[in-house]
């Protein structure tokens, strides 16, 4: 189961506002450069970001978490360090805050660094709706802001709030509880991802389809695997090799990698025998810019 430079123009205040606003809002995406090294580009597929990093995440709140020689820190969108690379591993930021592993244990960061919710976890998902899915000894549980215990650790495994729901392991089943910690999809999967644009992938008898959120069966479980969707489409394993469809279960992108991943703002990862790259949603791999853009 698997993540801008402000402008300063004094004599041009209201210009400078709706630039700050427009560049602020562009989508700049994860691409790594066929000599390993990890960077962003923009929509016109230039580096935004130069690939100078050994790992990188998608932008979350604004933030992104990279990695340079084994230790993480958080880049803004001109590719500054807000936090220093000296974390032993972070998760990105959701609700304001990230996971961060210091020593052995779990806790939380906030955009400064400083540690809000101290490190006492074995376990750990980012807060969604105020909430966060923890693990403290070999059970889970959900914690709010202050780090309190909303739903004491009772849960054999549960994964990440998305949507309002989060998919929970019981008695070797796999069903779906709310925020409250309420199942409200009883137990009946062997297994389950996170719900996405309304829709949850689980296995029945071995083959996966899309449930909504009250259990009914959207897309009829047919795939030899498939993910969460993103981006409006979902990866989906049929004889053995990976494709994309769209909620309706359509095949958009057909089944063709030997390997791939959701699509993140626009792009997603892809492999044919030893080939690896990125693929836009029309399906076409995209080669290694040879444009950048300056800030």
């Amino acid at each position: 189961m698997r993540r801008f430079n402000k402008l300063v123009l004094v004599t041009l205040g209201m210009l400078a506002l709706g630039l700050q606003s427009a560049h602020a809002e562009e989508v700049l995406s994860v691409f790594q450069r066929s000599d390993g090294k990890v960077g962003y580009v923009n929509s016109d597929h230039c580096w935004a970001i130069e690939p100078l990093f050994d790992f990188a995440a998608g932008f979350a709140d604004g933030l992104a978490a990279v990695e340079i020689g084994g230790k993480w820190g958080f880049i803004d969108k001109t590719g500054r360090f807000v936090i220093n690379p000296q974390l032993q591993q972070i998760y990105g930021f959701s609700d304001g805050l990230s996971v961060v592993k210091i020593g052995e244990k779990l806790g939380f960061i906030d955009k400064t660094g400083r540690v809000v919710i101290n490190p006492q976890f074995e376990g750990a998902w980012g807060f969604r709706d105020g909430l966060s899915v923890v693990k403290i000894g070999e059970k889970w549980g959900l914690i709010d802001k202050t780090g309190r215990f909303v739903i004491n650790p009772q849960f054999d495994l549960v994964g990440a709030l998305h949507e309002g729901l989060a998919e929970v392991k019981i008695g070797g089943k796999w069903s779906f509880i709310d925020k409250t910690g309420q199942v409200v999809i009883n137990q009946q999967f062997e297994g389950a991802y996170p719900f996405s644009d309304g829709l949850a992938a689980v296995d029945i008898g071995g083959k996966w389809g899309f449930i909504d959120k009250i259990g009914r069966f959207v897309i009829n479980p047919q795939f030899d695997q498939a993910y969460e969707f993103s981006d409006g489409l979902s990866a989906v394993k049929i004889g053995g090799k990976w494709g994309f469809i769209d909620k309706t279960g359509r095949v958009i992108i057909n089944p063709q990698f030997d390997d791939a991943s959701g699509f993140s703002d626009g792009l997603a990862d892809v492999k044919i025998s030893e080939k690896r790259g990125r693929i836009d949603k029309s399906g076409r791999w995209l080669l290694d810019p040879t444009c950048s853009v300056s800030h």
